[in-house]
């Protein structure tokens, strides 16, 4: 099989600047692991488009197919716990920064990076949620743990992007009050559609006031943009209560005081999707198949072919791109 020919979006480096196309590579080209994958279906996210555009800190060497995500079917097999034939989801580790990527017909990886494809969940859903759909369940486990729905409402900033959009959908469904926190004006109809039950634009939260502590106002947060925003979801937490971080795009520093943590007993849990536990991944992908689905999963998304790909990642770069982007792969 190692002389199969498929296609893949393959970026380049010509004269400094950095070009996505379609190429034709060969099996033997991908890198080694115990599972070979044929990939149905991929999706679009920031670390791709950064990627794609020659981000060294994302990706160190070029050529490179990007591609965080990929949901597939396994085509050959050297694990005794995977087999011909199983359905599977790959997302984050090394895939699609350093290692041929979920833009592509195939992928070769390590065992140790798939899950089984739950019963209930279509390789285009898993594809709709992807890495930012993890994130949000690792943020809603972790979060539900501590905080109940009758203690409060639950801040969710970027609440627009795909993490924070699937976080105020799952919420909502598990009964918690959500407040949506949103740089886009325009996306209020989307949010409360979604679920939340007030919206606040970032502007106004971003201009609280300088002191240590405010008036308690949430049991918690799903904080994905870092920064002040995240300093004031601290500052404005009842006692007790928990927040989770998974982003910085605003800011990756805090300025802060101690006060929320001992006066308040507050906890700040942060989620790393990348390297996550194998044991809380299959927790979670379980949950979004079954009792975390949002009723909207299938409206928040938009598929596309691999050959559309450079326009999308101009737009996710701009900030202009909504919910999620599914890039169909298998014909």
């Amino acid at each position: 099989m190692n002389d199969q020919e498929f296609k893949a979006f393959v970026v380049e480096e010509k004269d400094g600047e950095f070009i996505g196309s379609i190429k034709t590579r060969k099996i033997a080209s991908l890198p080694e692991g115990d599972l070979l994958i044929k990939v149905s279906y991929s999706s679009l996210n920031y670390k791709d488009a950064l990627s794609a555009s020659g981000n060294k800190g994302v990706t160190k060497n070029f050529p490179h197919t990007p591609g965080i995500d990929a949901v597939g079917v396994i085509a050959e097999s050297d694990n005794a716990g995977f087999s011909v034939g199983d359905k599977v989801i790959v997302t984050s580790y090394d895939l699609g920064m350093n290692t041929s990527g979920g833009f592509s017909e195939y992928i070769r990886v390590p065992a140790e990076w798939a899950v089984k494809l739950p019963a209930n969940l279509s390789m285009k859903e898993a594809m709709i949620y992807g890495t930012a759909g993890l994130t949000a369940g690792m943020s809603v486990l972790r979060l539900t743990d501590l905080v109940k729905p009758e203690e409060g409402k639950i801040l969710v900033s970027g609440a627009s992007g795909g993490v924070g959009a699937l976080s105020v959908a799952i919420l909502s469904k598990l009964g918690y009050s959500v407040t949506a926190i949103t740089g886009k004006e325009h996306e209020k109809d989307y949010l409360l559609k979604l679920g939340a039950q007030e919206i606040i634009l970032r502007t106004e939260f971003e201009n609280l006031d300088k002191r240590p502590l405010l008036r308690p106002v949430c049991a918690g947060g799903i904080d994905t943009v870092g920064g002040v925003i995240l300093e004031n979801i601290i500052k404005s937490t009842v006692p007790m209560g928990a927040i989770t971080c998974c982003g910085n795009v605003a800011s990756p520093n805090l300025n802060l005081t101690v006060f929320p943590f001992i006066l308040r007993g507050i906890s700040l849990i942060g989620i790393d999707s990348q390297n996550y536990p194998m044991s809380y991944r299959e927790q979670v992908w379980n949950k979004l198949a079954e009792e975390w689905k949002p009723s909207q999963l299938s409206e928040a998304f938009n598929e596309i072919p691999l050959a559309s790909l450079p326009e999308k990642i101009t737009l996710i770069l701009q900030g202009k791109l909504k919910g999620r982007t599914v890039i169909k792969i298998a014909e």
